[in-house]
This record gives structure tokens, C-alpha cells and sequence, in this order.
């Protein structure tokens, strides 16, 4: 199943603040020219995106400068003058209270158990996420928002509590004294897209029990073409993996719309899935391009995107948060937006390595072959429109003068694009040849995108166009 609206998780596990080392793997091409060849296929791309969990949506949605909150939204979903995201990552709440960053549930009261009719209690807000996403969704034409449960309610949990982990009473391993919670749980997140730290324990035949369950109350619900199911954020591959193998054997993976994963413990294996959450959580703020090859840095997210989608067939790439206020003082955000009056904000290079991907590799492209080009490296993909956008990357220390050449295909227009440390996604110059080459200068530590447009339709003229009428 391909999602292209809304994508439901089940739950999540904590993070760890361990940057994986899988991520800098810098793979160089030889030759001086690119060649894509659009015959030969890879994974489909969902899209790429970011987080405003945790209440991190109502620095956008509560700002009362409207100006600078129209600009924060450009600058990440807009796909001329910001980053083009195209997946939101939103959190289902389990706190019973908005206290702190803690995102409140719409059932904050035990009804007094599983089978008794449950006492929902929407604001309006959902920690300011509703307002945020209806704006990308209206304004910006977001199609995939995903909704991340890390934890059911506490009373749904065999710890009773929503923090601390816990499992979901009834699954597989859990004897709780309040019965069984899967059914009500799963109507609990179907009533969601029907209109320490939050967690959650799973293992793989807890997670296909419930999922079993869930995907029955989707169906009921008629929202199965519209809202998937995603499991398991796991804070590492490995772990992934092996749930991924424990919900085939249950019999319970073709009810899944997608598989996510962070990368906080390990990287990812051959399976197609969603990199769902991933950042930088020990070094200092920063928002430059290159200095020393940082895990903050603006280049180093060019070159962990392309290792994920190249290397590891990843078809959606998410950071953690889009925006957040300064403190903690890391790079776990894309923006850095202060919490008064009058909201200055600081735009990392890690949004617009994100944008030469994002605004021209559009959900539903197919990435391609490519090969060649002296001193880089590419990445090539064909849109649903028929565009092809080809990402070429940089790692040294002087300009490369690149052309690309399409097989099964011809170029007759192209635009270019680069970010690097004094450019953000800003145009080139670049030209076509006769045979369709496209050929422009790549420059030093810089990734660089050219987006080709599909040729134009041939207009036939009909027997009808062709008739002259005269008027008496």
C-alpha cells in the first residue's frame, strides 16, 4: 500500500543522543559527464519532512507576528522560496495535561474500562499541530501527515502510566488489571483522523496483536484509503528489522502502509521504509554550510540524505523538528525561533540541504540510475509530471564543470540550482546542447540540483482545428 494522504503510527521508543557513524559514507563517481538512465528503476520517494511534536507547532501557530509566521511556514514548505517539505510528522497525544512540552490527550479520564464508552475531549489545537498542518495542507498542498502515538494514555498501559514505557494492556506478555485495552486503543487513534518522556514497549507479536486490531477499526471506520498504518519507530534498524520479521510471521504485514525507523542506535538494512526521525543531539547550534565536516552542518544532511536514498533505498527522509525554541542549545532543529516578542529566528544550512532534495523531488518520483562525474556524486530521479531532477553533490575543494545526459529520455529545457555556503537552493546558469545535454558548474562543497522538465506534448491538429469558416 502506497500512502499519499495520512499515515497513523502505532508507537515509538525513546531516544538515545548516539549520531550514527553509517551516515558518512562519502562514495565517489569517475568520469566528467553524468548519465542517468530512466529505464532503470529504484525505490518510489514519498517525500521528505520534519517534526513539530512536543508542542514545537505553536511557536508557528501562537506567534502573533504574522509576517514572520508566514515566513516560517515559506521557509519550509514553499517550493520556490523555502524547503518544499512534503511530510509532516505531527504527535498524537497521551498527557493528561499541556504542561511543559507535553502533548495532551483527547481522552484525559479513565472511562472505567476497556468496553465503557470513552470521554473525548478535543481543544481544538492538538498542541497547536491542527493550525499548522491545515495552513501546509491549504496553502502549501502537504498531502502526508504523520501522526505519531508515542505512547497510548497511561491507563491503557500495564505501568499505568503514559511515561517510563510501559506496554499496551492486552497484547501479547501483559496481564493487566483493567482488561484489555487493544480495541479501545485502536478506537482511540481512529477518533484522531476521524476529525521522563512519552513512551511506550513493544515487541514485534505485541505490535502485529495490535495491529490486527487497529487496521479492523480503520476498516470500519471507511479510512482505510486514507490513513495508513506505520510501525514502529524504533531507535535503531536492527531492532527494525526484527519486528518487521515478527509481524510477517504473525501474518499482519500487508496491513501496513509503512515501515519507520530513527537511526539513533544503527542504520538501516535492505527493507524499503521511511527514516523517520533523525538529527544531531550533541553538538553545539550551528548554522553554516562547512567547516570541518560537523555532524550539524549543512553539507554533512546533503550527504546523509543521499546515503540513505542511494545507499540504502530509503523512499522518506524526516528530521526531528522543523522549528524550536533556542534551549537546548544543539542542532535538533531546523529553525531557531524565539519564544517572545519579536520572534527572531535563525535558519540552519541543514533546511536548505534539505530543500535542493525536497523541492524538486516530489512524492511519487521514482529514483533512477545515474553514474559518472568526476569529483561528485548524483542521485537521479523522475517525477510524476515527467520531470527529472538529478542531485549532484560535492565533497572538494574546487568547482566541477558537470554534464548530464539522459538515456531514455532527451532534455530540452533545465534549470539549476545550488547551496553551499554563501548560496540558499539559488539559481545557476546552465545550458542545453542540441542533443540534449545539460551542462553546468557545480561548486566546491556544494550540492547542486538540475531539474530537467518533461519535454512538451506535441500539439495535433485535428481536422476540426483545421476548418476555416466564412461568414455570409
Amino acid at each position: 500500500m502506497r500512502l499519499t494522504d495520512l499515515v497513523a503510527a502505532a508507537g515509538t521508543l525513546p531516544f538515545v543522543s548516539a549520531l550514527p557513524s553509517w551516515l558518512s559514507v562519502d562514495r565517489r563517481q569517475a568520469g566528467s559527464t553524468i548519465t542517468v538512465d530512466l529505464t532503470k528503476t529504484y525505490q518510489t520517494i514519498d517525500g521528505f519532512g520534519c517534526s513539530f511534536a512536543f508542542q514545537r507547532a505553536n511557536l508557528i501557530t501562537n506567534m502573533s507576528d504574522k509576517t514572520k509566521q508566514r515566513q516560517l511556514l515559506d521557509l519550509l514548505f514553499n517550493t520556490t522560496s523555502g524547503a518544499g517539505l512534503t511530510i509532516i510528522r505531527n504527535g498524537i497525544g497521551s498527557s493528561p495535561d499541556s504542561s511543559s512540552d507535553h502533548m495532551n490527550t483527547f481522552a484525559p479520564k479513565d472511562p472505567g474500562g476497556p468496553s465503557v464508552a470513552p470521554q473525548y475531549s478535543w481543544d481544538g489545537k492538538d498542541s497547536g499541530q491542527l493550525w499548522l498542518t491545515q495552513e501546509a495542507y491549504n496553502t502549501y498542498g502537504v498531502r502526508q501527515i504523520y501522526g505519531d502515538a508515542w505512547s497510548a494514555p497511561g491507563y491503557m498501559k500495564s505501568n499505568g502510566n503514559e511515561n517510563n514505557g510501559g506496554t499496551l494492556c492486552g497484547v501479547t506478555g501483559t496481564n493487566c488489571r483493567t482488561g484489555d485495552w487493544k480495541q479501545a486503543y485502536a478506537d482511540y487513534l481512529v477518533q484522531y483522523f476521524s476529525p521522563g518522556y512519552a513512551s511506550m514497549n513493544s515487541n514485534g507479536q505485541q505490535a502485529a496483536d495490535f495491529i490486527k486490531v487497529l487496521y479492523a477499526a480503520l476498516q470500519a471506520a471507511n479510512l482505510t484509503s486514507q490513513v495508513g498504518i506505520g510501525c514502529c519507530e524504533s531507535e535503531g534498524w536492527g531492532n527494525q528489522v526484527n519486528m518487521v520479521n515478527s509481524i510477517k510471521s504473525a501474518g499482519a504485514e500487508n496491513m501496513l502502509g509503512v515501515v519507520t525507523s530513527h537511526t539513533y542506535t544503527g542504520g538501516p538494512s535492505s527493507v524499503p521504509v521511511w527514516l523517520s526521525e533523525q538529527c544531531d543531539l550533541q553538538g553545539q547550534w550551528t548554522s553554516t554550510w562547512y567547516q570541518y565536516g560537523g555532524a550539524g552542518e549543512g553539507l554533512t544532511w546533503a550527504n546523509n540524505i543521499y546515503n540513505a536514498l542511494v545507499s540504502y533505498n530509503i523512499s522518506g527522509y524526516l528530521y526531528w523538528e522543523g522549528v524550536q525554541w533556542p534551549s537546548p542549545t544543539t542542532n535538533e532543529k531546523m529553525i531557531r525561533v524565539d519564544q517572545q516578542s519579536p520572534y527572531n529566528y535563525e535558519v540552519s544550512k541543514r533546511l536548505w540541504a534539505f530543500a535542493n532534495w525536497s523541492r524538486f523531488v516530489r512524492p511519487g518520483a521514482l529514483r533512477v540510475a545515474s553514474s559518472g562525474g568526476s569529483g561528485v556524486k548524483s542521485a537521479a530521479f523522475k517525477n510524476v509530471d515527467g520531470s527529472v531532477a538529478v542531485v549532484v553533490i560535492s565533497t572538494g575543494a574546487s568547482a566541477s564543470a558537470v554534464s548530464v545526459k539522459l538515456t531514455g529520455g532527451n532534455a530540452t529545457a533545465a534549470t539549476g540550482w545550488v547551496t553551499d555556503q554563501t548560496h540558499n537552493c539559488e539559481s545557476i546558469a546552465v545550458t542545453v546542447a542540441a542533443d540534449g545535454t545539460v551542462s553546468g558548474s557545480v561548486a566546491a562543497r556544494s550540492i547542486t540540483t538540475f531539474h530537467i522538465p518533461a519535454p512538451p506534448v506535441p500539439v495535433v491538429r485535428s481536422e476540426e482545428s483545421e476548418t476555416r469558416w466564412r461568414f455570409m
